[in-house]
């Protein structure tokens, strides 16, 4: 607003465009004594033409008047400000009522403008205006100011904008990070670019009146070159703005005005052309004269555009805020597009070269796209080669960048590069670039496929000339064999959905092109020069299968683009269409291609996982059912005849997809299954019956043993997706499975699969029992089949063969996790199932954790092995760390579900350190998790982990007193470190669990004190070093209470030991800081009085061992002791900052620690009362007493 100086305190009250004589506060007319000695004469000049001004002022803002209801209110809009920012008017239509009051009187419409700058820089404060009259006033000119005074507490700033003095005064804690420019919502946004095409038409308007009188622009360009020198961000952002957005309007007004003289030049011509007279004479000397005007409004032009190019451009693009460096890149960019003539050269190319290696992503973002508008337009190009031999391998690397939108933008910048640009991207280049296709961010993918598509698919085949072969057209087929050579050169066969997605946007129809595809795979091999080799056939289908899935689901793959997105309703109709087309041509031509390569594993299992995606309905026609009984002979035959996993599962899958009962073809599907699966049963009962002799054991012919394990393979393959519950074959299988324990003749070939299949036939009676009620009788006899599997399994983990152990093992892991997590039913018969593991079962599988996990395996001595050898060798080892990952992880997760007891991880976190590069994460993982479920029997396990370690390197020491220098005592404590580590800092959150490790640490450490009366330390008081590593964990009442709780096992002549008993002092130094506390803890001790329990909900106490915890923890383990009060207060906040303020409310901790019996000559029982404890930093009120039972 223009206001006076002078009333500042009363700021909001000013009215936004009065305008009033300058008087200028004492530090600021110290930099200019000229204002402040101006003669009487000059005053009351400028309060006429204040008064003038005013008046003006009243009469053109009633012209632009525009109301808004705004909370029942009408808001006028006065100023430019309010009108360009409601938005309400058509933006041409202001600037010409701003641009006829600025004939009326420039003087008042020019500080309007001046105040609508201002104003959108977010100042509140005011804008002081003078005229530049006197030549005493000439220093002002020198000396831009930006003062503080300490008396008002505002902020000056001081500057010239010809002809104008301008004193711009604000508060001076204005915030930089709330002004118009860079609020948030859609009504600011709207702002900006109401600011932005103002500017742009003010040039338009005004380019045949007032923009060339020496008045306008000078002041404007003076006043946005000071606004941009100033030290407030909000200033400078929005003076860039406008200045870059008034450039590129002069550049476009140069540019037109470039065509009107090409125009009059050639009017001109033809006038001079004519016959002469006299009439001619006169029409060329108006176009003479015209042509005169034209060639010095482009001089005058350049002049603004070279001061705003080098008072603002050259002094903002480097400036510390991104989004002015921002604005002027993509100024700039825009300047070279449209203006190439002047700017494209490499004195202004080197910028944005420049700017390419900025630090903020949206800079660098700016520069790209700044460069694809020009490399877009060929006839551009020809200037680009210096500035493309220079950073283009800035741009090639950029395509790493780690904004994911840079990276993208810097690909499509490659692609018209690649285009418009000869021989700017060598062939490695370009190699580098395709591998692009399989990254993970689709929209990287996308541009990096339009560039392999357009440069290497499609380039050098021309579409006029071709010749058709077996109905297509030469040219997709060419193009076919060139995208299957480039997937196998990659050498990234297992991402060739990745591959086929990133093509997809550019490529569609000749993805789309099935016909030609099976074209190629069932075409004669006469030609062997045309035809596909074997590998090339194997990537045409895993191709066939990739477009498929994409047309039919219509998303991207997994792993790239997130979730599913939205179909609208054409691509809705493009998918259905799609679906058609693929059934309408698959359902003929899939049992050919199935019979070509029946022998083939890896074709058939691709081929086979294409009927998922048809529309099924369409197998009801006549025309088509004949198809169907093709596609199950292939499908039948192919079972019999392989034996491959990949391959059964996906005929047992292809049989399930067409068994839906909403199906018509349901009955076929279902009786030609039944068939298959009768011929499966009858043929391993034979086979089983001829080799299986009670007292011969089983034959080793091969063959036989081929035999059976192939009909075994085979009906595991059924039985994962079918239920085959009427054959009864768990019964075979376990009657196969004991004859191996009690024998132990079996091949592995012939266990693995009947584990298997005993365990899908399990799930199945579980499940039809969940969906069909069922006698109890069944149920116990269900419950018998799992207790029986499950002493079957366990009996395989101390099996020779590495194979069948771990199949034994996570078979059982798997079933244990579903039966023991049945939900009852209505009549509660469903509860029966409910299995838990024995403690044999729980012994044997941690038995089994600790032999084959966490042993590490014996590595071969032989060395100089080859190359192909050492390579082969170090993927078995991967192999092998995965499996054990997989059993591990599947261990863990009986544990997090309290299938087994949670003390069984102790022996699990004992390899914490020790194993972390390879199971750290799963361990870290079950901690957490386990802490999540019970807080209480969590922190018991990890203090039980210690224990246990401690003990053996006890017992390592021969009986001796243990030695706190030894390595594996630093280990433990370096352990301990590790745990407190995983509590994180919120103490109040985990205060309970650190409690709990502390009192059983205590009670471990005074194990066999009795009696001693501190004649010798315990034999486990070494271990208080290794639990001072939680000590940093307590809060510090807490650590008062955990030392007072320490006092009552410590005998008196302890304390003045040092010696022998050093690591007491070690832990009572990690307790106390200072030796007040120390005082404070003891004198608290001696001073608790007897305490009833019903007197406080805040009571807890140690009772044999258990601790009473809060209602807020979750359920423990089913086999836990622990016992939880019924209410406890809430925690407080986590502030540790010491409260100054008296009437502060004061933390309410619950009690942690109370003794258990303790061993001592004096036993005690005492409950702790805590009345108030605040924050950590002030003092604990503590009551409580020893009482002599």
């Amino acid at each position: 607003m223009i206001a006076e100086p002078n009333s500042v305190v009363n700021l909001p009250n000013h009215k936004e465009n009065g305008i009033h004589e300058e008087i200028v506060p004492e530090p600021t007319a110290q930099n200019g004594n000229c204002l402040r000695n101006g003669s009487v004469k000059a005053f009351k000049g400028k309060r006429k033409i204040r008064e003038q001004c005013e008046n003006r002022r009243r009469n053109s803002s009633s012209s632009r008047r525009s109301n808004q209801p705004h909370n029942g209110d009408v808001v006028e809009a006065v100023t430019l400000f309010e009108v360009v920012s409601m938005g309400k008017r058509a933006m041409q239509s202001v600037v010409n009522d701003w641009a006829e009051a600025y004939k009326k009187d420039r003087d008042v419409a020019l500080l309007d403008l001046i105040n609508f700058f201002i104003q959108c820089s977010g100042c509140q404060g005011m804008v002081t205006a003078e005229m530049f009259q006197s030549l005493q006033n000439s220093d002002v000119m020198q000396k831009m100011t930006e003062t503080f005074d300490e008396e008002t507490g505002l902020q000056y700033k001081k500057f010239m904008a010809y002809p104008w003095i301008l004193t711009v005064t604000w508060p001076v804690d204005m915030d930089n990070d709330d002004y118009p420019l860079i609020k948030p919502g859609s009504y600011w946004k709207k702002f900006k670019a109401n600011f932005c095409e103002f500017t742009a038409v003010l040039i338009q308007q005004c380019q045949c009146s007032i923009l060339s009188d020496s008045y306008l622009m000078d002041t404007i360009i003076s006043l946005l070159t000071g606004l941009a020198d100033s030290t407030v961000r909000a200033f400078r952002h929005t003076s860039t703005l406008a200045a870059m957005k008034l450039l590129t309007a002069l550049v476009n007004l140069n540019l037109s005005l470039d065509a009107s003289k090409k125009n009059l030049e050639r009017l001109y011509e033809v006038e001079k052309n004519r016959s002469t007279g006299k009439r001619t004479n006169n029409r060329l000397d108006q176009l003479e004269k015209k042509r005169k005007e034209y060639e010095q409004k482009p001089l005058d032009i350049e002049n603004m555009m070279n001061a705003i190019f080098k008072g603002i451009f050259l002094q903002r693009y480097r400036d510390v805020i991104p989004e002015i460096r921002a604005i002027c890149m993509e100024e700039m960019g825009s300047w070279m597009k449209i203006y190439p003539n002047t700017f494209l050269n490499d004195s202004y190319l080197k910028y944005i070269g420049w700017m390419l290696y900025d630090k903020q992503p949206e800079v660098r973002l700016k520069c790209l796209q700044g460069l694809q508008g020009i490399y877009d337009q060929k006839k551009l190009v020809c200037k680009m080669d210096l500035f493309t031999s220079r950073f283009k391998d800035r741009i090639m690397s950029m395509t790493l960048d780690k904004d994911h939108e840079v990276a993208v933008q810097a690909m499509k910048l490659l692609m018209l590069m690649s285009q418009n640009c000869e021989d700017s991207l060598s062939s490695e280049d370009c190699e580098t670039l395709y591998q692009f296709v399989y990254t993970t961010h689709r929209p990287l993918a996308v541009a990096a496929g339009e560039l392999l598509y357009k440069r290497l698919i499609v380039q050098g085949i021309e579409m006029e000339e071709f010749s058709k072969r077996n109905g297509k057209l030469e040219p997709i087929a060419s193009q076919l064999k060139t995208l299957i050579i480039f997937f196998l050169e990659s050498e990234l066969h297992n991402h060739v959905t990745y591959l086929v997605d990133s093509l997809w946007d550019w490529s569609m129809s000749l993805l789309k092109d099935w016909e030609c595809m099976t074209a190629l795979l069932l075409e004669n091999d006469d030609n062997q020069k045309e035809a596909l080799s074997d590998t090339q056939e194997s990537a045409l289908i895993e191709i066939i299968l990739a477009t498929v899935r994409e047309a039919a689901e219509g998303h991207p793959p997994v792993g790239r683009g997130g979730t599913k997105k939205i179909l609208s309703t054409k691509e809705k109709k493009i998918q259905v269409e799609d679906s058609v087309k693929i059934t309408e041509h698959f359902i003929v031509v899939l049992p050919q291609l199935l019979a070509k390569y029946s022998k083939d594993a890896e074709k058939v299992t691709n081929l086979l996982q294409i009927p998922q995606y048809f529309d099924l309905e369409l197998y009801g026609t006549g025309s088509l059912e004949k198809h169907l009984d093709a596609l199950l002979r292939e499908v039948k035959a192919i079972v019999l005849d392989h034996s491959d996993m990949d391959v059964l599962e996906a005929c047992s899958r292809l049989y399930c997809t067409l068994c839906n009962e909403e199906l018509l073809i349901h009955n076929k599907v279902a009786l030609a299954r039944t068939e298959l699966v009768d011929e499966l049963v009858d043929q391993l009962n034979q086979l089983l019956g001829s080799f299986l002799n009670e007292g011969e054991g089983l034959c080793t012919e091969e063959e036989g043993i081929h035999c059976i394990y192939s009909t075994l393979r085979r009906i595991t393959a059924f039985h994962n997706a079918h239920d085959l519950s009427k054959w009864n074959l768990y019964d075979k299988m376990s009657e196969l499975l004991v004859f191996e324990m009690e024998h132990s003749c079996l091949p592995v070939q012939i266990i693995l699969p009947a584990l298997q299949c005993a365990y899908f036939a399990l799930l199945w009676q579980l499940a039809c029992v969940a969906k069909k009620p069922s006698s109890k009788e069944n149920l116990v006899v269900l419950k018998t089949h799992f207790r029986h599997y499950c002493r079957i399994c366990s009996g395989y983990f101390s099996h020779s063969n590495r194979d069948v152990r771990e199949k034994a093992f996570m078979v059982i892991c798997d079933f244990l996790m579903i039966v023991s997590h049945q939900d009852t039913s209505d009549d509660g018969t469903l509860g029966l199932l409910e299995y838990f593991p024995s403690t044999s079962l729980q012994s044997k599988m941690l038995l089994f954790i600790q032999d084959h996990i966490f042993t590490e395996e014996e590595e071969d001595k032989a060395k100089d092995l080859p190359e192909e050898e050492d390579r082969k060798k170090d993927s078995q080892k991967l192999d092998i760390l995965h499996m054990k990952r997989c059993l591990l992880a599947a261990y863990c997760k009986l544990i997090i579900h309290n299938v087994i007891e949670m003390t069984a991880a102790a022996e699990i976190y004992k390899h914490y350190m020790k194993a972390y590069n390879d199971f750290g994460d799963i361990i870290k993982e079950t901690l957490s998790r386990t802490r999540h479920n019970d807080k209480i029997q969590s922190a018991k396990t990890l203090i039980l982990c210690l224990q246990q370690l401690f003990q053996k390197h006890v017992e390592s020491q021969n009986g001796g007193s243990t030695d706190p220098i030894s390595a594996s005592f630093s280990n433990i404590k370096e352990l301990a470190r590790r745990f407190s580590l995983t509590f994180g800092w919120d103490q109040v959150k985990t205060r309970e669990s650190v409690a709990m490790i502390h009192k059983e640490g205590i009670e471990f450490a005074f194990q066999g004190a009795a009696g001693m009366e501190g004649k010798c330390p315990p034999p486990n008081l070494n271990f208080l070093t290794i639990l001072s590593e939680f000590s940093n964990k307590l809060l510090k009442p807490d650590k008062r209470l955990v030392y007072g709780y320490l006092l009552r096992y410590v005998p008196d002549p302890a304390l003045s030991r040092e010696d022998s008993w050093h690591s007491l002092g070690w832990y009572r130094t990690s307790l106390l800081a200072s030796e007040d506390e120390e005082n404070s803890a003891a004198s608290s001790l001696n001073e608790w009085p007897p305490v009833s329990v019903a007197k406080t909900p805040f009571k807890r106490k140690f009772s044999e061992g258990s601790l009473h915890q809060s209602d807020h923890t979750e359920p423990t383990n089913r086999t836990s002791d622990i016992h939880y009060s019924a209410h406890l207060p809430s925690l407080a906040p986590r502030s540790r900052k010491r409260m100054k303020s008296d009437n502060s409310c004061l933390q309410e901790y619950p009690p942690l620690l109370a003794p258990a019996n303790l061993k001592r000559k004096n036993s005690y029982q005492v409950v702790i009362q805590v009345e108030e404890i605040p924050s950590e930093d002030t003092d604990v009120d503590v009551v409580g007493a020893d009482q002599e039972t």
